[in-house]
């Protein structure tokens, strides 16, 4: 099978229904969104794959999988069979921030992202988390999914706690914001 479809090369793609529609479209860009969090949310995992998050993030990236295919749904003909977003997933997310906070200090200051590789990828992952979040949010009515908003909210809130927490457990100082003097 080949992977090329040639379907594309004029600037549309298919909606899961088979709808063709812009790959300007809004829907499409929420939808890529995700998909890019989904690979930064990868690296992060294979970064830490000896870390106690490791499954954490992996079942990240399932649910990931599924905001895109919500997504990836015409709202005008919604496929009834998919997978959704459930309320356990946003307290799942609460739950391991919970636990990370008992082991950090509390902040100080603003916090620069930086220190060692897998810190600097979850700061990555989190600004593509609200990017995704931002374009979700865009799409408004189209898409009545509040699970859907919550989650990313949480998940960009837990990317960087665990990006606090990588601090803590590979023993890397945090690096305070300073303003400048005037």
């Amino acid at each position: 099978m080949k992977i090329y479809t040639k379907t594309g090369d004029k600037g549309e793609t298919s909606l899961i229904s088979g709808k063709r529609i812009s790959k300007a479209d809004l829907q499409i860009e929420s939808y890529g969104n995700v998909d890019e969090l989904n690979s930064h949310v990868g690296m992060l995992a294979d970064m830490l794959a000896n870390d106690a998050h490791y499954n954490l993030l992996r079942e990240i990236q399932d649910r990931l999988f599924i905001i895109g295919s919500i997504l990836a749904n015409d709202p005008e003909k919604p496929f009834a069979k998919l997978p959704e977003i459930i309320a356990q997933d946003v307290t799942d997310l609460e739950n391991a921030m919970d636990n990370v906070n008992e082991y950090i200090p509390p902040m100080r200051a603003f916090i620069l992202p930086g220190g060692h590789l897998s810190i600097s990828q979850a700061h990555i992952a989190r600004c593509v988390c609200r990017r995704a979040e931002r374009g979700v949010i865009r799409l408004g009515e189209q898409f009545n999914e509040p699970l859907v908003v919550q989650y990313l909210n949480r998940l960009s809130d837990f990317l960087f706690t665990l990006a606090r927490h990588l601090h803590h457990t590979l023993n890397v100082s945090e690096i305070a914001w300073k303003a400048r003097e005037k």
